[in-house]
């Protein structure tokens, strides 16, 4: 399980010779995880540490089944054990849901838990439960990635004062800062990818 991350982490892809995965929305984890998500947020945790036996031996589970039924039945095995492992109801919460919409939006904190009739605490709490980071961190995430959506839509050359401005940095320095922070690299080293690529950034060498 890998937990949201805060800061840059390097993948290597000579390790990935057999690969299923689940790419979770926001808050889509919390249903399968004995604990809150941010007991998993910058961290890599075995399955066998979140589902004792069951999660030790799936790797083997899947790697048989897509021996025998190709990607489609890794899928379907996959889809099984999670539902097996369901410790919350599957629909998420409706009010978290909310809060993560309006701070994808660009909403302050302050405004969304006036929306929800939520105190800042409330707020904070849920998130970290649910979506594994704290408010203004996942706010401030979904900001970086709204940046690398206009970044790969785009043609030519970035202008990077005016995208500062348009996705809520105070000015092009602090919009450098994050991005240093966040992908470990400076904005003008980023190779623009798809559009809808927003988590991964290629390295060479």
């Amino acid at each position: 399980m890998h937990g949201p991350f805060t800061e840059p982490a390097l993948i290597d892809p000579a390790q990935q010779r057999a690969v299923v995965w689940v790419a979770f929305r926001p808050g889509g984890a919390h249903p399968f995880l004995p604990a809150p998500v941010s007991a998993v947020r910058d961290e890599l945790a075995g399955l066998d540490e979140l589902w004792g036996t069951d999660g030790a031996v799936l790797r083997e589970r899947l790697l048989e089944a897509m021996a025998t039924g190709g990607p489609a039945a890794g899928l379907r095995e996959l889809e099984a054990a999670l539902l097996a492992r369901a410790e919350h109801p599957l629909e998420p919460d409706p009010a978290v849901r909310l809060a993560a919409a309006l701070l994808d939006r660009g909403t302050p904190v302050a405004e969304a838990a006036d929306r929800l009739g939520w105190t800042a605490r409330r707020l904070a709490r849920r998130c970290t439960e649910q979506l594994g980071l704290p408010p203004k961190r996942y706010a401030r995430i979904r900001r970086f990635q709204r940046l690398l959506g206009r970044v790969n839509a785009g043609h030519g050359a970035p202008d990077w004062a005016v995208l500062a401005a348009d996705c809520g940095y105070h000015d092009q320095a602090h919009l450098i800062h994050e991005f240093r922070a966040l992908a470990g690299i400076t904005p003008t080293a980023y190779a623009p990818r798809s559009p809808l690529e927003r988590n991964h950034v290629p390295l060479g060498g």
